[in-house]
């Protein structure tokens, strides 16, 4: 998705030379095939080939992406998920980091005092 969001429309080949990893074509060819059928992206023809473009805003996209992942690996509590990331030795937040948090957290305690 990252590609198609990045390039606005792709075809496989494309698609395939903008991923870091060596995956086959039939492997990003079906991946995509998923994803339509998902209603994540569309394709149109153009010629003998098939371009894919985002169907789901971004944004969206990444809120359900992140829900899935909370509530896969974290029981559905955004608590844990936080905790995770703050405390975990794969991801090191700066200071800076932590203060934006911190006041995204204060901000979202206000709002819910209104």
């Amino acid at each position: 998705m990252d590609v198609l969001y990045r390039r606005e429309r792709a075809t496989v080949a494309e698609v395939l030379a903008d991923l870091p990893d060596e995956l086959s074509y039939s492997t990003v060819r079906a991946q995509l095939r998923v994803l339509e059928q998902k209603r994540h992206v569309r394709h149109q023809e153009e010629g003998l080939r098939y371009q894919y473009l985002p169907v789901v805003p971004r944004g969206e996209a990444r809120r359900s992406a992140l829900r899935h992942v909370v509530d896969t690996f974290f029981s559905g509590s955004g608590e844990r998920a936080a905790a995770a990331l703050i405390g975990g030795e794969a991801v090191r937040l700066s200071k800076e980091e932590l203060d934006r948090l911190a006041q995204r957290i204060e901000q979202a305690r206000q709002e819910r005092n209104q």
